[in-house]
């Protein structure tokens, strides 16, 4: 049996949505504090993500803060995710940061919130003063993936 030209048109609007999503996450172009703007979907399913928490600050609700680098795609479970990294600011991001994941169908959306004590001496690991807050309701495998973000950041110790 043949596919119908609508089915084979199906899948390929499919798979250029994903490739196009893809290589935007990979030459730079889409970054965390980009996304609410660019998707009425990523505000939606972001919006859902907060409405849900207390006690968050402007800067993680609006996902309006510092974008120090890209998003890249990365699979977990077999899904693929949007994952990359905010601050409130640049010169905050040691001690305020998020690490994002948003997945391709821009269904789900995750964080890890991670705190660290202002003014903490350069020679204690950040690691061990954070505070750490998933937000999203992300399940182990997911906040394994979001711990992975994290460390692999060079400034992470």
């Amino acid at each position: 049996m043949r596919p119908s030209l609508n089915t084979l048109a199906t899948a390929l609007a499919l798979l250029l949505g994903a490739s196009t999503l893809a290589v935007a996450a990979n030459d730079g172009q889409a970054r965390a504090n980009q996304l609410l703007g660019s998707d009425p979907q990523f505000r939606e399913t972001w919006q859902k993500v907060v409405q849900q928490e207390e006690r968050l600050p402007e800067w993680v609700m609006n996902l309006s803060g510092d974008a120090p680098q890209q998003m890249n795609a990365v699979t977990e479970g077999g899904d693929q995710y949007l994952v990359g990294p905010l601050c409130e600011t640049a010169q905050s991001c040691q001690n305020q940061r998020l690490v994002l994941a948003f997945s391709f169908n821009k269904k789900h959306a995750y964080a890890l919130w991670v705190e660290v004590p202002a003014g903490l001496p350069a020679d204690k690991s950040p690691t061990r003063h954070a505070s750490y807050r998933f937000l999203g309701k992300p399940d182990a495998g997911m906040q394994a993936l979001l711990q992975e973000q994290l460390r692999k950041d060079p400034n992470w110790y």
